[in-house]
């Protein structure tokens, strides 16, 4: 069923103490006793704004570690970089819409955003579906959910997008997307070159090509190498030299339904 959220930490900021209150996922059987749902006017998938993800710097608020809520203590993962979890997913609604959230942010459900208990804010986050295949990025921006079975909370905006609404709960795996920050000697960013997939034909590996080409994808390739004595067909993107296109190149990836391209050297 959907979670509840609740007001819980406090955390001293330089030179004064601040009374700071860190919206929380919490569950059924919250303190206020308030209930959580959908807007009144039924929400549909085209009315959700999806964020692009971009670099930004880590939120003014929010970021406090280690904090406690509800007697545990959480301790926050120093970077984004490499986080890769399965577990349960809810949503919140109505009842914080217009709120503040832990970054300072405030909340609005048509927008597809996300809570989590120890990914730096903001970070954003490939969430898919395990139950129905649907993905989807998120901009998680938010603390909770405090329940030990779950590890996001979805706002209900990205719980309509991956199907998640009506169910309440599912289980997905998620993602964090990172940016580059390597530098070349000229002082532009290093290049990114993604492998899409090794296919044994060059057919196939045509298809895959002309899939990305007339999705808008630029500088596509179509390599005959060998791999365990067979001949494989390698289709690959890039290079690209500006970390934010290299990123929007992958979600496009994603969104076409080729799974998330495999970073290489060129």
């Amino acid at each position: 069923m959907m979670s509840d959220r609740f007001k819980a930490l406090k955390w001293l900021l330089p030179a004064i103490l601040l009374a700071s209150l860190l919206a929380a996922c919490g569950g059924k059987g919250k303190p206020d006793n308030q209930s959580d749902g959908p807007p009144a006017k039924k929400l549909h998938a085209k009315d959700v704004k999806v964020l692009k993800p971009r670099p930004e710097p880590r939120a003014r608020y929010g970021n406090h570690s280690p904090y406690t809520v509800l007697g545990k203590t959480y301790t926050l993962l120093p970077t984004a970089e490499g986080y890769h979890e399965k577990g349960m997913a809810s949503w919140y609604g109505q009842k914080f819409h217009g709120r503040k959230t832990s970054s300072g942010e405030v909340y609005d459900m048509y927008v597809a955003t996300a809570a989590h208990k120890s990914l730096p804010l903001p970070t954003y986050a490939e969430v898919i579906n395990l139950d129905n295949g649907k993905k989807l990025i998120v901009k998680i921006n938010d603390r909770g959910p405090f329940h030990a079975d779950r590890i996001i909370d979805l706002s209900y905006g990205a719980a309509v997008l991956l199907g998640v609404d009506r169910s309440g709960t599912a289980r997905v795996e998620v993602r964090s997307i990172t940016f580059a920050k390597n530098k070349t000697h000229s002082g532009g960013v290093s290049n990114v070159l993604y492998q899409i997939g090794a296919y044994s034909s060059k057919h196939a590996g045509k298809a895959v090509a002309a899939q990305l080409e007339d999705a808008g994808l630029k500088k596509v390739s179509v390599e005959k190498t060998r791999s365990g004595g067979k001949k494989v067909w390698r289709v690959r993107v890039g290079p690209i030299t500006d970390s934010e296109k290299a990123w929007r190149y992958e979600q496009k990836i994603i969104e076409l339904g080729l799974g998330r391209p495999h970073r290489v050297g060129n």
